[in-house]
């Protein structure tokens, strides 16, 4: 049973994650904003990391062998952890290399990040309920991934917010900038961490 709940939560949980990087990306068309850029690139790396995380999981349950279950939940926890040090480099660089001064249009990707805050902290409560309970590697990873996609979250709404409140002043090109460092770093934190422990 708690598998099976474990199953459908991964399921919803690429189900709600998939619109994210399109509306973000769509976004990209009107906005220029360098946070909104690398949250793009994010929802794409964390949305493939999911998919990878719901597959192995099923394949994992199908295996009776105890040592080829922790091998499979190695291999998706090890390339969790890479798609978040990517992403965290990736956002690291458009932060530090973005120079558009007109941020344009962050409406779609304000809005996406605030409807992420509320999704990915359910998640990361029902993951975190999910791991303990079952023991699962993947699930207690996953419940890593969505603290960090909450906190990410949280940051992309300040940085964006600043950016339609205070359109074209050096404080929301400062916060935009700064809302992509921390997000990267934070990224590049949990995935150094996630990689450590597979090891």
């Amino acid at each position: 049973m708690k598998e099976r709940s474990g199953s459908r939560t991964l399921l919803m949980s690429v189900l709600m994650s998939a619109p994210g990087p399109l509306v973000v990306g769509l976004g990209l068309l009107v906005g220029k904003s360098s946070t909104q850029l690398a949250d793009f690139f994010r929802r794409s790396a964390e949305l493939l990391a999911i998919i990878v995380a719901f597959v192995v999981y099923q394949l994992a349950g199908k295996k009776a062998d105890n040592i080829q279950k922790a091998r499979l939940e190695r291999s998706s926890n090890l390339f969790v952890g890479a798609v978040m040090c990517l992403s965290g480099g990736i956002m690291l660089f458009l932060a530090l290399f973005s120079g558009s001064s007109e941020k344009g249009n962050v409406i779609p990707g304000l809005a996406i990040a605030l409807l992420g805050v509320i999704a990915n902290s359910l998640f990361w409560r029902k993951y975190t309920r999910l791991g303990k309970q079952t023991g699962s590697a993947i699930l207690a990873v996953q419940g890593r991934l969505y603290r960090a996609k909450t906190l990410v979250d949280g940051c992309v709404v300040i940085a964006l917010s600043s950016v339609l409140l205070l359109p074209g002043s050096a404080l929301s090109a400062r916060l935009d900038s700064l809302g992509s460092a921390i997000v990267s770093l934070y990224l590049l934190w949990c995935g150094i961490k996630t990689i450590r422990e597979v090891f």
